[in-house]
């Protein structure tokens, strides 16, 4: 395996680079994904049958608090990839956990809010809106989970073998997937909630 000191660590190998393009095309693919559930919202929201309307189940302060801690968590993945890039693999690891520490506390507002709708009469069968509106959060907290296992695996791994490019690429791509579902919650919190609460 030949390495090239010239690149960060995480690209510093052609299987690293090779490992890097192809969750650029994963990503692409959860891009379609997300933009058909999307699509499916935007299609759906206004049938809501005898159910609740997003305006009378909505409530802002569970939803800031939510978008306030994944995207906190995405800043502070980004401080990990600097730290690992340095070289300290502390700081990184300290960064890593803190982010899942934060996407943990993402997931339990999520949960209660999903048991707030629930009492309010908003099940996945009260209508079309409500179906679609628990598959398209479910769906991103479901990426959330995966996430939270798949960070710790990497964090495990870096405490043992350290900061190797093997090791490197898999924190890097992890840091990605992560962007990736920040990104997706600010159009959730865009044009599901804000859009939702009018």
């Amino acid at each position: 395996m030949k390495i090239d000191h010239s690149q960060p660590l995480e690209y510093s190998t052609e299987q690293n680079r090779l490992n890097i393009l192809g969750f650029w095309i994963f990503l692409g693919a959860e891009i379609m994904l997300f933009a058909t559930l999307f699509a499916s919202y935007f299609t759906l929201v206004d049938r809501t049958g005898n159910g609740p309307a997003g305006a009378r189940i909505f409530e802002i302060t569970p939803v800031l608090a939510e978008t306030f801690l994944l995207l906190t968590s995405s800043f502070v993945i980004g401080l990990g990839i600097h730290a690992m890039r340095l070289g300290n693999k502390k700081a990184m690891l300290t960064f890593f956990v803190i982010t899942l520490l934060l996407g943990l506390g993402f997931l339990g507002f999520e949960i209660t809010e999903f048991i707030t709708y629930y009492h309010e009469g908003a099940t996945l069968q009260t209508s079309a809106f409500t179906s679609v509106l628990f598959t398209t959060l479910g769906t991103h907290g479901a990426h959330v989970t995966l996430g939270l296992f798949w960070g710790t695996f990497i964090v495990l791994q870096v405490k043992k073998r350290g900061l190797t490019p093997e090791t490197a690429n898999k924190s890097f791509i992890f840091s990605l997937y992560w962007h990736f579902l920040d990104i997706v919650w600010i159009f959730i919190f865009t044009f599901i909630y804000m859009k939702g609460m009018t």
